[in-house]
């Protein structure tokens, strides 16, 4: 092998390293029996997700996981492999791919990181099936704002029954 032929794969290797490395989310995918139509429209979803899909050989893959911490990732280096990688928000890319899987009925999840911990296949699934990041914090605000707005009631209830109680005594004196 040249030495500009391995100049080139330590550069790739390293640079999917470094994504990898600012990635909120990774996935390793099958992509069999999926047309350059396909893919590419699978392309245009994902960067509308702040995500990428890369096709990179296998033997690269393991090495830039290997270096990266993820030694669990070589087994799962079989066949034909694309990478997809998400920046921003960890849920959705990974809904759109899972969406997509499921509408071409082709393809399939293999393993993946989100958040720096390491998940199979069935995992995956469960995760793209959460609601957005949004949707998630507006749920715990309301769950915090709720029992502030319980104790304010709690607390205005005597003040609420002495009112009644005076307006009745006036009635009644009126």
């Amino acid at each position: 092998m040249s030495e500009q032929a391995i100049a080139e794969k330590s550069k790739v290797v390293a640079e999917l390293k470094e994504k990898i490395a600012r990635a909120s989310v990774m996935v390793l995918a099958d992509y069999l029996g999926l047309s350059v139509k396909e893919m590419t429209e699978l392309r245009r979803k994902l960067r509308a997700e702040k995500s990428e899909l890369a096709v990179i050989k296998n033997t690269l893959i393991e090495r830039a996981v290997a270096e990266s911490g993820l030694p669990e990732f070589k087994d799962h280096l079989k066949g034909p492999t694309v990478v997809m990688l998400g920046y921003a928000d960890a849920v959705s890319p990974l809904k759109a791919l899972v969406k997509f899987i499921k509408e071409t009925e082709k393809g399939g999840l293999r393993i993946g990181v989100v958040d720096k911990q390491v998940f199979s296949r069935d995992d995956l699934a469960a995760i793209s099936k959460l609601p957005p990041r949004e949707v998630l914090l507006g749920k715990v605000v309301g769950g915090l704002k709720s029992p502030l707005y319980g104790l304010a009631n709690v607390l205005n209830g005597p003040l609420r029954k002495l009112v009644y109680a005076l307006n009745a005594i006036k009635d009644k004196k009126g």
